[in-house]
């Protein structure tokens, strides 16, 4: 619901602030509370355990990330940017086949991606009244940023960041993505636009709730679970997009974008479905599947 939710918020601040000086600021101000949790719960804090390197790079990324659907939301409605924003599953799913062990695709996976990605082309082709000329510039800004989230979580579980704390992982990326979006936000325009009371209310509410335990509780599922069966944890993220959307902006709901939607999630919820148990002949009966083995934080 949080990263759902996220996107609406976003918009509703850019308003007060540009979107690159906003998604800066954001991960500048989320700094402190992160540390205050990681330093007050002893998680551990380290540079030297070889996660540096990786963690840098996705300090880059998230910076890439967050840019581009700030931007997005300066031209494309909620709704349309959630719907492209969400289908990182689908990426980190086909880019796990490839680099992860153990990830492969399966034909009922290949299937529900394949309905998904059917869905975004079905988006992408479907104009509504209320779409203007450039609201195209923010479906692709929004697509590519589920790219660089989805290399977000394939770099966490191909390098010594599945190691490190959950809070050493995020901290990396807000360090980095404070310092590049802040030191490029006067190349996109005024960073502050029309700020109130409220704004910075809902600005205050993005950083303790979603970027500082959103996040955590994120990184943290990804050091536990496979990549790949993460996706299943977001699949109701797009609909609390397109909901909030709706709610809030009064985002238009055509019968092509409601159709590209329900695709995209029915490719998701097939890709993320488990095969049935195995039956012994003998008992008669399925066999429970094995627990997976729990990674301690």
């Amino acid at each position: 619901m949080l990263l759902g939710v996220n996107q609406a918020l976003v918009k509703l601040v850019n308003v007060g602030f540009s979107p690159v000086f906003q998604a800066g600021l954001r991960s500048a101000c989320a700094i402190l509370p992160v540390l205050a949790f990681a330093l007050y719960a002893r998680k551990r804090l380290s540079i030297t355990d070889g996660s540096l390197a990786p963690g840098l790079l996705n300090g880059l990324l998230f910076s890439g990330e967050f840019c581009l659907l700030f931007l997005a939301l300066d031209y494309t409605t909620v709704a349309r940017a959630s719907l492209f924003f969400y289908t990182m599953p689908v990426w980190l799913a086909v880019a796990a086949h490839f680099l992860l062990p153990g990830e492969r695709l399966t034909l009922r996976k290949a299937a529900g991606l394949t309905l998904a990605i059917v869905g975004v082309t079905v988006a992408f082709s479907g104009r509504s009244e209320a779409s203007t000329q450039t609201s195209w510039i923010g479906d692709v800004l929004a697509l590519a940023a589920a790219l660089c989230w989805a290399s977000i979580a394939l770099l966490t579980r191909l390098s010594r960041l599945q190691d490190t704390s959950p809070q050493m992982n995020l901290l990396y990326q807000l360090v980095v993505s404070a310092l590049v979006l802040l030191l490029i936000a006067p190349f996109f325009g005024d960073q502050v636009r029309e700020p109130t009371a409220t704004i910075l209310g809902i600005f205050a509410f993005q950083v303790i709730v979603i970027v500082a335990i959103g996040f955590t509780i994120w990184f943290w599922l990804l050091s536990v679970y496979p990549a790949s069966n993460i996706a299943s944890f977001s699949l109701l993220a797009p609909l609390f997009g397109v909901l909030s959307g709706w709610l809030i902006f009064h985002d238009p709901l055509t019968p092509v974008f409601l159709a590209a939607l329900g695709l995209v999630m029915a490719g998701l919820v097939v890709a993320n479905s488990r095969a049935s148990p195995p039956v012994d002949p003998a008992a008669g009966h399925p066999q429970p599947d094995a627990p997976e083995p729990h990674k301690p934080d």
